[in-house]
């Protein structure tokens, strides 16, 4: 892959400056929101004058929760990040009322192909329609490196973190990782109204049929029909016991309705 020409200290240059008087901790929503949003605005560099490009793709996360990608060597995004691999996402959560007054995120880094098994079956776990283009020819897995996001959670509600504060712990949960499929099949095997009290402790309408999508050291996530939900833990988990144990509590978290 062909990179830019930027100075050496430029690539590890910080993008965002810390607020010097930030005292919102909105790391939680931020990851939130990197881990639910199903789709955001990719923004690269055009590859003749360097212009902004902006399209709309399909999102889902890593173990760590580095954004993954599905896209056509055919976009012009695709052959914009083959010629400098620099790109945002930005990703709203969006809902009624003023768009701006719902939080987003934006995560800058730099975008390279992935043949990670892994990495495309969490993909299609998020997005299963998206299995029937994914062996085109022309298609491709890309991972987002993320080195900075900013959060925008509302009015003075701003926040910005290094791309590792986004990352969540991967090689202290191995274990987990590797039990990944059978917990998600064991959680998508119990009953609607199980798998719903999951969604509802996430914010989400417990009535819907809900089906866990994935999982990681910091929690859940979840999707229905048109939507998606994230069941964050209060606590990591780094084994599958663990998990579970992490799991129930969170559940346990939310005081019952009626």
């Amino acid at each position: 892959m062909n990179t830019t020409d930027d100075a050496p200290e430029a690539r590890f240059a910080q993008p965002f400056s810390p607020l010097p008087e930030n005292t919102f901790d909105g790391l939680a929503l931020a990851k939130i929101l990197l881990r639910a949003t199903p789709a955001g605005a990719l923004a690269t560099l055009t590859r003749d004058a360097g212009y902004p490009f902006a399209s709309l793709t399909s999102v889902a996360t890593d173990c760590d929760g580095a954004p993954l990608l599905l896209i056509s060597g055919l976009a012009h995004h695709t052959k914009n990040l083959r010629a400098d691999a620099r790109g945002s996402l930005l990703l709203a959560e969006g809902g009624k009322g003023d768009p701006l007054a719902h939080p987003r995120l934006t995560v800058v880094g730099r975008l390279a192909p992935t043949s990670d098994p892994r990495a495309r079956a969490r993909f299609l776990r998020r997005h299963p329609k998206a299995a029937l283009y994914a062996d085109f020819p022309d298609f491709s897995f890309w991972r987002l490196e993320p080195e900075a996001a900013h959060l925008n959670g509302g009015f003075a509600r701003a926040a910005d973190y290094p791309g590792d504060a986004m990352l969540a712990d991967v090689a202290s949960a191995a274990d987990l990782f590797a039990a990944e499929e059978s917990l998600l099949d064991e959680i998508n095997a119990l009953p609607r109204e199980r798998r719903g009290g999951w969604a509802r402790a996430a914010g989400a309408d417990p009535a819907l049929n809900w089906r866990a999508t994935g999982l990681d050291s910091e929690g859940l996530d979840l999707a229905a029909p048109q939507l998606t939900a994230r069941l964050a833990f209060s606590r990591p988990a780094l084994s599958p016991a663990s998990w579970r144990e992490a799991l129930a509590e969170a559940q346990n978290s939310v005081p019952a309705s009626g």
